[in-house]
């Protein structure tokens, strides 16, 4: 027995001795073994007989493929020895395609291959904004902003909200004025209660940064844009400072840039630009707000003679303006209070509309909140209007029918919120006065406008407004602000009340620098401007110093402006630090008025004049062409510059206020003029009779001007 074949069976050796013979054969595979001349190596068609006579095992499997396990048995093996059960397999096994044996005891689950199996992922904001647009949609079809902001809230994923703020206003946008009024409604209604303020804000930037492309498919989409943004400030939801902020945001050659542009200059800064505003779509039903009003006064009139409740609920349902059902509260009690039969009546029906859910708790308080704010002026013509309200509120509040939660001090200290509610007024009325002022430099018309309003307790309110609304503006209009107080200071303002003011300023000076960049700075060159005008005397800032406490960032403001007044010609750099508002140097529109006057003397044309002072487009540094006149009158001796003026003042060119303030800059500087004029004071004297004749200047620069020193007599 060769020591290969020891392990052999008689019934091996025979097959052995047969494949042996077979060995010329030409192989059916042309893959050839490593040696070819062992028997071992060789493939075989003859099939392996089983000891005991059964069938083959391993049909048609050659010789090299089968292998005894240690259990005796005979098993299939790979190629090359490359494993099968029992057997450890070839040392490498890279060159050939493996196969995992699931039934393999060493099968390992992580040597299967990886499958990608491809599944449907929810995206939760794709989700919100298919939402949203049922909800958009629904809303424009009933106009129940109710059942809007119940259906936003129940859809949750408040975190999108500004999708839906976005999404709300760009389906509005192409759609009728009637849906570009429903959706600011649905904003304002929306807004704290259910969007907070921040994604409010949100939700206006990405409609900003959507712009260039909403300016694809909506025709005028910059100016409608541009609507809803001045909509929303005069709603409040979006605070003034938005448009700054924004602004330095975004490319000035976008769309989005565009919008704010036309939003600030087209629509907010117009006389009345709120009022024109809120009745810019028609109201949110086609119908103006005054309509509605009037709707209402109507059905509560005939409720007073009909007393039919039902009818009323009825006729207040139709109206279709859940949002608006404030007014109807405000109105009832209003005619609750005119006409005595009618108070019970009032009452039954705000009751029953409570109790029914026709009124909302919110809109019932809202409506009673309105009133409160009204009782001053309602008492003027109802002298019991505080004493009824006071009466009615207790008994809708112990009939469950008013929120205990309706302001308490409505009743207890009804004075601090008359107080509070004058204020808020004055506000914003000083606010449209001061907007008014920067289009047109009507002095007169301000200090009018601010006459009529008959609160001169508020005056450092007004100067406050006045400085900070000019801080957010072009140098135009801080030159105008500061021109304005040397006007306020002569005529309506006290010392007094433009240091409080200025108190004030500075006390807010950190909120201000939060909107503003550099606010401290321009704060600095507004109070230096104001000492250099004789608005306020350098002891003042002292005064208002010692108004501020130590730390604070007004205390250094302050200091600053001091540097600024004491700096080497503090008198000149002060008066061009916004270089008269058109971006010039204050000697180069000097310059240019001096050469006018000069072409005028020497011959010219009194129209050519007037077109040449127009040309300046600085109206409200039109005091110097005053000044400058009358001191040539004095110098050439040569009174035709009065027939200029006399012009200039009727064609509007120059207003009174202008005049007088070029009048008073003369008569401060006599002194200095009566050195190269000796009678210089003589001429003025002369001047100013002339112009008070004609009604050039204002009532009270004649006291003023008396107050002059006296003339000296010639020595």
């Amino acid at each position: 027995m060769a020591s290969g074949e020891g392990f052999l069976t008689d019934e091996q050796r025979e097959v052995l001795k047969i494949a042996s013979q077979n060995a010329e054969t030409p192989l059916p595979s042309p893959r050839l073994s490593s040696s070819p001349k062992s028997p071992t190596s060789l493939l075989s068609d003859h099939q392996l007989k089983d000891p005991a006579g059964g069938k083959a095992p391993t049909c048609g499997v050659g010789v090299r493929h089968v292998r005894r396990s240690h259990s005796g048995k005979f098993v299939r093996v790979k190629k090359d020895g490359a494993g099968g059960k029992g057997t450890w397999g070839k040392l490498l096994d890279t060159d050939r395609e493996s196969h995992i044996d699931r039934k393999d005891p060493n099968y390992d689950s992580g040597e299967e291959p990886y499958q990608l199996v491809g599944s449907t992922i929810s995206d939760p904001l794709d989700e919100y904004k298919k939402a949203v647009v049922s909800i958009i949609e629904e809303y424009f079809s009933t106009s129940d902003v109710e059942l809007a902001a119940s259906d936003l809230k129940d859809l949750g994923s408040s975190e999108f909200h500004p999708y839906f703020i976005k999404r709300l206003v760009s389906i509005a946008m192409d759609r009728h004025d009637k849906e570009k009024e429903m959706a600011s409604v649905l904003l304002s209604s929306l807004y704290a209660d259910v969007i907070s303020p921040n994604q409010i804000r949100d939700g206006f930037v990405m409609l900003l940064d959507a712009a260039d492309d909403l300016a694809v498919d909506i025709l005028d989409a910059v100016n409608i844009l541009a609507l809803f943004v001045a909509r929303a400030v005069v709603d409040e939801i979006l605070p003034p400072a938005f448009l700054t902020r924004a602004k330095k945001t975004l490319p000035e050659s976008s769309k989005g840039y565009q919008v704010l542009q036309t939003a600030e200059k087209s629509y907010l800064s117009a006389p009345h630009h709120a009022e024109l505003l809120e009745r810019r779509w028609g109201g949110s039903i086609h119908v103006t707000v005054e309509e509605m009003k009037k709707k209402i006064a109507d059905l509560l009139r005939e409720y007073v003679e009909s007393g039919d409740t039902f009818e009323a609920c009825r006729c207040i349902r139709e109206l279709g303006v859940s949002f608006f059902h404030h007014e109807v509260v405000k109105r009832a009690l209003v005619l609750a209070m005119e006409i005595q039969a009618a108070e019970l009546l009032m009452l039954k029906l705000l009751k029953e509309a409570a109790e029914e859910g026709l009124i909302s708790s919110s809109q019932m308080v809202k409506g009673f909140a309105r009133l409160a704010e009204s009782l001053d002026d309602l008492a003027l013509d109802i002298p019991s209007a505080k004493t009824l309200f006071q009466s009615i509120v207790p008994k809708a509040i112990s009939e469950g029918w008013l929120d205990a939660s309706f302001t308490k001090s409505s009743c207890e200290d009804g004075e601090g919120q008359s107080e509070e509610k004058r204020l808020r007024r004055y506000k914003e009325e000083v606010v449209t006065i001061i907007h008014e002022y920067f289009l047109s430099d009507d002095i007169p018309e301000l200090i009018r406008s601010l006459e009529d309003l008959g609160l001169p307790e508020f005056n450092p309110i007004f100067l406050k407004k006045l400085v900070t609304l000019a801080l957010d503006r072009k140098n135009r209009e801080k030159e105008m602000a500061s021109v304005l107080l040397s006007a306020l200071h002569i005529e309506i303002f006290s010392t007094e009340d433009i240091v409080n003011g200025f108190v004030m300023l500075l006390e807010s000076a950190e909120d201000t620098a939060l909107d503003i960049l550099d606010a401290s700075t321009e704060l600095a060159l507004f109070l230096a401007r104001a000492v250099i005008d004789d608005v306020l005397a350098p002891l003042n800032l002292d005064e208002i110093a010692s108004k501020l406490s130590p730390n604070c960032s007004g205390s250094e403001t302050i200091r600053m402006a001091r540097s600024l007044i004491t700096a080497r010609h503090a008198g000149e750099r002060l008066l061009r630090c916004w270089g008269g508002g058109t971006g010039w140097a204050v000697e180069d529109a000097k310059d240019k008025i001096m050469k006018l006057l000069e072409e005028y003397e020497s011959g010219g044309v009194v129209a050519e004049a007037c077109q040449c002072i127009r040309d300046l487009g600085m109206p409200f540094f039109n005091h110097e062409v005053v000044k400058k006149a009358l001191v040539m009158a004095m110098e050439k001796k040569n009174d035709r510059m009065l027939d200029l003026l006399q012009v200039c003042f009727d064609e509007g060119l120059i207003t009174i206020n202008q005049m007088s303030k070029g009048f008073t800059r003369v008569k401060d500087g006599l002194d200095d003029l009566a050195l190269d004029i000796p009678n210089a004071k003589d001429k003025f004297s002369f001047y100013m009779e002339y112009a008070q004749k004609r009604g050039w200047l204002l009532t009270s620069f004649g006291s003023s001007a008396m107050e002059a020193p006296p003339i000296a007599p010639a020595s």
